[in-house]
């Protein structure tokens, strides 16, 4: 697959980035070099490789995840006296989705 300006400016409407057509260009060449290199990752032989989930620790050491347990947590009050604008239980935030 390779990326083109339509698979661009779509990203880029979506993150609501205004690019001018020089930088365009960059991106579309910096994104078909990482799809190339993907393409080379493709075609290496893992039949043989066994799937890992930590490479760090065997499963009897892994120390990545904590036990699910209760724990006291902040109240709605307190999480809510953070933001800068609360009402009715929540934090107001201004619109963001829709055309501009």
């Amino acid at each position: 697959m390779k990326i083109g300006h339509a698979e661009v400016e779509y990203v880029a409407k979506l993150a609501n980035l205004a690019i001018t057509e020089e930088e365009k260009k960059m991106f579309i060449g910096q994104l078909n070099s990482i799809l190339e290199y993907v393409e080379q990752l493709n075609s290496l032989n893992t039949e043989n490789v066994e799937p890992t989930t930590q490479v760090v620790y065997t499963r009897e050491q892994n120390f990545s995840m904590r036990p699910d347990e209760p724990r006291v947590a902040f109240s709605q009050e307190e999480s809510l006296s953070n933001g800068p604008a609360t009402g009715a239980g929540y934090f107001k935030v201004p619109k963001v989705i829709g055309e501009r």
